[in-house]
């Protein structure tokens, strides 16, 4: 006879998340390591009951924002390269929907975290209850329906049984290095604390294997003939070369056969700043270097990339007459795109099957290949070197020169996080990746908020790091509850706060599209009624401190280098902040190397969108379908 015991559903969940655990490579972790909760009516006799009674199994942090509390949860997977990840708990109503954003950035980014919010009763003794949606023509749909479109896996567990088989595909989903992302199973109140005897099985400790499959070797054997047969082949970098943990790879292939790589956002970082054979960043975002490089390829060799908009310019990149694309990633969805050869398999396991084979062959691009793409590697960092320099240490910093003082303090220890803005583009361009996982921008999602809580996660999963979340204006105005979790559990991570007085990043890109930085700068109403009079006197460091944080204040280069470096040295959350120059421009970065798609009004009166749709119209006819 099977052994039982008898636990609430609650409960139940909560051990069987205690016992879970991944392994690759021979190192085994747990797969939940944490639940992040905010609770309400909807959750808090359930989960909440059940995380106080094993909470010697289970740690809890405190969230502030239930949207916050996914971007932490995610913000530890990927520096534990989708290993281990957190547990999210809201109550019902708002606490669930607003897991919403969250979700979707996990889900876009593919990296894991589960989510439990609270339901609806189940049994209906009352109907509707306290936050509940009538839908009149479905009395089965409650709000945490709006998480179905952003999950890769949802369930509602209306009975107790029914969480043995959706708790076990809830993992599956969790660890497949294809499917991952955010795994919903909402949880209606009563049922999380209704009792059930469960198989004591279901507490064993279980260990999900993430694969590393090889390629197919007729794959494997079209993608040699196809580099072979390239005099101007170029790699495409994007993140699946981090999950994979294939940097070391990726430099081998690399080094042998002496062909450029290029990295997306994501990417950024596969190989050192430094390595020979790295060109920067692709794209809109990009160097001059690599989007050169790209529009004159023969072949281009995408590795653990989605290619999105912004590597493709919207589509006109690659320009090269006859460019073929070869395509090595896990998921075959992506492996296809661009009609190119696909190479299904893991990134390194992969890159290594691709040198072994080439190396047969003594494979290598052609050295005047290598002149070209060095020699001009070597104008653009001049540029950079030109971007971050200081003539004038006493004056307000631009924002290439804010990153340029923190470039020069940081080491291989450093993790710089940020997710939108101008500051990606920048980033993108200038910043000096010094290890595989210094560089994170979280630009699938490009999510406003995602960066102080994000650098929660990863503090958490690497407490060792100096972890940096670099914030605009606009950024912090939209989530900086949990500093007051960074204050309260003591995680020193460290927050670079850039005041320009609104969305640069937008404002730019609306002057551009004819729309005149509408809507953009955070002013008062003009007596025109635009937003174009003075600064808010919004004092945003002092905002910070009011949270818990210790705040420095730097006016001048001089003041953020002294500021930066007592920040990095801090065992405390600390902020610093500083107020940049041309607070009406965007950064003074090298403009955009390559063009992104934002459609411009077809008819209009303004002559400024009447110039941005010429403009626009002839980049589009620039755009290719690679078939």
């Amino acid at each position: 006879m099977t052994s039982t015991t008898r636990l609430t559903v609650a409960q139940a969940l909560v051990r069987f998340l205690s016992a879970q655990y991944t392994e690759r490579d021979g190192v085994r972790q747990r797969l939940i390591s944490a639940t992040w909760g905010v609770f309400g009516h909807g959750n808090v006799a359930g989960i909440g009951q059940a995380l106080v009674e094993y909470g010697a199994v289970m740690p809890y942090h405190q969230g502030r924002n239930e949207q916050a509390m996914v971007h932490a949860a995610v913000g530890y997977a990927r520096q534990s390269n989708r290993l281990s990840t957190h547990a999210v708990t809201t109550s019902i109503g708002p606490g669930a929907t607003n897991l919403v954003t969250g979700a979707a950035l996990a889900t876009v980014n593919h990296l894991p975290v589960l989510l439990l919010p609270g339901d609806i009763f189940a049994t209906r003794p009352a109907d509707p209850v306290l936050q509940q949606l009538e839908v009149p023509y479905a009395g089965d749909v409650s709000v945490n329906d709006c998480l179905r479109p952003v999950s890769r896996y949802f369930d509602r567990i209306t009975r107790p049984e029914a969480l043995i088989p959706s708790a076990l595909q809830a993992m599956r989903v969790l660890t497949d290095p294809v499917e991952t992302g955010a795994v919903t199973l909402a949880l209606p109140q009563d049922v999380q604390a209704e009792a059930y005897d469960w198989p004591d099985d279901l507490f064993a400790e279980r260990t999900w294997v993430v694969r590393r499959p090889g390629a197919d070797p007729t794959e494997l054997a079209e993608a040699v003939r196809a580099i072979r047969a390239a005099r101007r082949p170029l790699v495409i970098a994007g993140g699946g070369v981090h999950h994979s943990r294939a940097e070391e790879a990726l430099a081998e292939f690399a080094e042998a056969t002496r062909i450029p790589v290029a990295s997306t956002q994501a990417g950024k970082g596969s190989l050192r700043f430094d390595h020979p054979q790295d060109v920067g960043g692709v794209g809109h975002t990009g160097t001059a270097t690599a989007d050169e490089l790209a529009r004159t390829a023969d072949l281009v060799i995408g590795v653990g990339t989605r290619y999105t908009d912004f590597t493709t310019a919207s589509g006109t990149l690659f320009a090269g007459d006859g460019v073929r694309f070869l395509n090595l990633n896990i998921a075959p969805y992506d492996g296809h795109k661009l009609a190119g050869a696909p190479l299904i398999a893991d990134a390194r396991s992969g890159l290594m099957e691709l040198t072994a084979a080439l190396d047969m062959h003594a494979y290598q691009v052609p050295a005047s290949y290598v002149t070209e793409y060095t020699e001009d590697k070597e104008r653009w960092e001049q540029r950079v070197d030109a971007c971050y320099e200081a003539d004038e240490p006493d004056v307000r910093p631009t924002q290439p020169q804010v990153l340029g003082v923190l470039d020069a303090l940081v080491d291989e220890s450093d993790v710089i996080i940020n997710a939108a803005g101008s500051l990606p583009g920048d980033l993108h361009k200038l910043w000096r990746t010094r290890s595989r996982d210094q560089y994170h921008l979280e630009y699938g999602y490009s999510c406003m908020g995602y960066e102080i809580p994000a650098a929660i996660g990863v503090k958490l999963a690497a407490p060792e790091r100096h972890v940096w979340a670099l914030v605009g204006d606009g950024t912090y105005l939209m989530m900086p509850t949990e500093i007051v979790t960074a204050v309260q559990e003591g995680i020193a991570i460290k927050v670079l706060l850039v005041q320009n007085h609104g969305y640069a990043s937008i404002g730019g890109l609306s002057e551009e599209t004819g729309a005149e930085r509408f809507g953009t700068a955070y002013r008062h109403r003009a007596e025109d009624g635009t937003f174009t009079g003075a600064p808010l006197p919004v004092d945003l460091a002092a905002n910070a401190a009011s949270l818990g944080m210790r705040v420095l204040r730097a006016k001048t280069v001089s003041d953020l280098r002294e500021a930066l470096a007592e920040a990095r040295t801090a065992d405390t959350p600390t902020c610093v902040y500083v107020e940049t120059q041309t607070a009406d421009t965007v950064s003074g970065a090298p403009p955009a190397q390559a063009w992104w798609d934002v459609p411009v009004a077809e008819t209009a009166t303004r002559a400024s969108t009447v110039k941005a749709r010429e403009l626009y119209e002839r980049h589009v006819s620039t755009r290719r379908r690679h078939l």
